[in-house]
């Protein structure tokens, strides 16, 4: 598939959501259709691995949206489907997501470790884990504002999973903070 035919897939996905919300929504009509906007949603998942003693960490982002999050924040652009330049492609995304999540556990923060990021239809995941981590966290206290900088309606959800409990939790533009306790 060529680029332009994989944005255009992009924009009608998030477009078919916002008519998906004018059927839901009582008494819309083409005046209403015109105010509504696409979802803009990341979703992070946070695992504790008790074998290898660490945090996995994946993020879930529409791809044409973390291109313009990059592009405004890192003043660089760069095509995460296919990278000129892999290596510089890696050392953005990890840059990227590391400024704009922050996860502390049991009130000491977490250094995320770039592991890699990969395209997957229209969105693009990142992964990330967190070494040596001995003990599984009590609490967990994370602020996340990936791409609140570039869409006031941005949401991003989380679910985090120790011990074989899972929590989630969403947050809306500019609420960030979120804390999960096992």
């Amino acid at each position: 598939m060529k680029k332009s035919e994989g944005l255009m897939a992009i924009l009608l996905y998030k477009w078919l959501w916002t008519i998906a919300a004018m059927l839901i929504v009582p008494n819309s009509s083409a005046e209403t259709a015109s105010t509504l906007h696409p979802v803009y949603v990341s979703v992070t998942d946070v695992n504790h691995n008790v074998t290898d003693k660490t945090i996995e960490i994946s993020c879930k982002i529409f791809t044409d949206d973390f291109e313009k999050g990059i592009a405004e924040t890192l003043k660089k652009r760069v095509d995460l489907i296919k990278p000129a330049n892999q290596e510089e492609a890696n050392r953005l995304v990890n840059e990227y997501i590391v400024k704009h999540l922050n996860i502390t556990a049991d009130g000491k923060p977490l250094k995320l470790e770039f592991v890699g990021f990969e395209h997957e239809r229209d969105v693009i995941w990142s992964y990330f884990q967190v070494s040596n981590l001995p003990d599984p966290p009590k609490k967990l206290a994370v602020k996340n504002n990936i791409l609140y900088e570039t869409y006031e309606s941005q949401i991003n959800m989380m679910h985090v999973t120790v011990g074989g409990k899972r929590k989630s939790y969403k947050v809306s533009n500019p609420q960030a903070d979120m804390v999960f306790e096992f």
